[in-house]
């Protein structure tokens, strides 16, 4: 007698699985990659599904897993990333005004969201054009200037808020003005 099996069926889970993961986190381009992600996880441990079991059950497990995975790398980067700022700043001595004004603009900076620093720092320090570091990026442009845009406005911010020079001026216009 021949056992029917049921078939592995992602597709009819997609629905399920992007839902999810759009509540996850919150932000349907990261969901689609994170559904991308548990689906590849899914099809390489194939094998180890039981086929009396709850496949949507079994794939939302995975993807819940790839989400952790992914929170855990991300703060492992930032953890990184502060503690190769924290080894800068004892290798550069803040003697002068300009190099402590330059240290806080360089925290600013690392304050900013991963995704609002990169875009910034493509375009603003590595000079390259939006398109150019929209596609390094693998990004729309609008979302690139999107993020170039916040980053941006969270940088002002801090300025706005920092001590100002009294001996410095803002000059408006770039000084073509008769006055």
């Amino acid at each position: 007698m021949e056992r029917k099996e049921r078939p592995f069926d992602v597709i009819g889970q997609l629905a399920a699985l992007r839902r999810y993961a759009r509540s996850l986190v919150r932000n349907s381009d990261e969901a689609e990659d994170l559904v991308h992600d548990a689906l590849i996880r899914a099809f390489e441990k194939r094998q180890s599904f039981r086929r009396a079991g709850n496949l949507r059950t079994w794939l939302l497990s995975i993807l819940h897993n790839a989400h952790i995975d992914r929170v855990r790398q991300s703060r492992s980067l930032i953890r990184r990333h502060d503690e190769a700022a924290a080894q800068a700043d004892q290798s550069l001595p803040a003697g002068q005004e300009h190099a402590v004004r330059l240290k806080q603009v360089r925290e600013a900076f690392f304050e900013l969201p991963e995704e609002q620093r990169e875009a910034l720092h493509l375009v603003a320090i590595e000079d390259l054009s939006y398109q150019e570091a929209a596609t390094a990026l693998g990004i729309p442009i609008g979302t690139l200037m999107s993020r170039i845009s916040r980053a941006r406005a969270q940088l002002r911010e801090f300025e706005e808020g920092a001590p100002r020079k009294k001996h410095l001026r803002l000059i408006e216009g770039g000084g073509n003005e008769n006055n």
